[in-house]
């Protein structure tokens, strides 16, 4: 898995789908390569029947991986192995986690091992931009008792997961040559002032500690120059316009508008330290994404009594 490019939204995305799907249908699983984005992007899905009579599981992961970043001091697309490590580009996030949902069919069918209910492995694209490949399959009618999804947690079992939401802010100065700086309302200054605190947020009406612990904001892109066009030809004049981009996390029993009033509350704090600059929320820049809403499950659920009753007789 790890030799296929199958970076988001290329053509070695779709050729490892169809590697998947090809790899379910010789373990004899009733395979499946499922459309959607109007035909251009492709989930393998696999299914291991059952005999009757019992719950169902599926098993989530992505296949799409993220743009190679700095540092790499072996080929990242090679799949090195040694005595402690497999190198590769999306090894962690997540092509080990759908290896083992692979090999764990693979064992069951090798040892002739019977279930109840079937076994539904998903393996989908999309992941880079809002889960849409998991979507699309829900969507399609796609339904199972259970499931579990291997994104890396560090081999701890996650039990409640916080909802993603993106957000666009806005920050308008005014604009002077730097020989009058003292005179301009300097977007970008604002801008360093504003992005820590948002990295430090944490939201209103959270149930418990737990459920508070994990909210978070945080800022991952920033452009500023001179005007909504993002002028950069003058760099000795004042920047007079910076767009923050970023994503919030909230949990269960939270919502987008307690997220939202609290950073207009951070907004107007903000307006006051910096008199004459405006800053906003602009919710049309955001990309088309879906929002992933926060779930829980208890830690008595079956699932989880069962996940951890396997990890202690395998792993101690």
């Amino acid at each position: 898995m790890v030799q296929h490019r199958s970076h988001s939204q290329t053509d070695g995305e779709v050729e490892l789908a169809r590697y998947m799907a090809a790899r379910m249908g010789e373990l004899g699983l009733e395979t499946e390569l499922q459309p959607f984005a109007e035909n251009t992007r492709y989930n393998a899905i696999g299914r291991l029947k059952g005999t009757g009579g019992g719950k169902s599981l599926l098993f989530n992961g992505h296949l799409d991986i993220n743009p190679v970043t700095e540092g790499w001091t072996v080929d990242p697309y090679a799949g090195k192995i040694d005595d402690k490590f497999i190198y590769g580009i999306g090894v962690s996030n997540m092509k080990a986690g759908d290896a083992a949902y692979f090999c764990a069919l693979k064992t069951l069918i090798d040892n002739g091992v019977k279930l109840k209910g079937d076994v539904i492995l998903t393996f989908v694209v999309g992941e880079l931009q809002g889960g849409v490949g998991t979507l699309a399959a829900v969507k399609n009618g796609l339904k199972a008792d259970y499931f579990v999804n291997s994104e890396p947690s560090d081999l701890c079992a996650i039990t409640m997961h916080a909802a993603a939401f993106s957000f666009v802010i806005e920050l308008t100065g005014d604009t002077r040559y730097l020989s009058k700086r003292e005179e301009s309302v300097d977007a970008i200054q604002a801008a360093c002032d504003l992005i820590p605190r948002i990295n430090a947020m944490t939201f209103r009406n959270a149930k418990s500690e737990v459920h508070h612990s994990i909210n978070r904001g945080h800022v991952g892109v920033v452009h500023g120059a001179l005007g909504k066009d993002l002028e950069e030809w003058h760099p000795p004049q004042v920047a007079d316009f910076v767009r923050i981009k970023g994503s919030a996390r909230y949990a269960p029993g939270q919502c987008e508008e307690d997220v939202l009033v609290d950073m207009r509350e951070m907004l107007d704090d903000l307006e006051e330290r910096f008199p004459g600059l405006k800053a906003r929320p602009v919710p049309e820049k955001i990309e088309g994404r879906p929002v992933m809403p926060p779930f829980e499950v208890s830690p008595e659920s079956r699932i989880v009594k069962a996940i951890n009753k396997a990890y202690e007789s395998l792993r101690g």
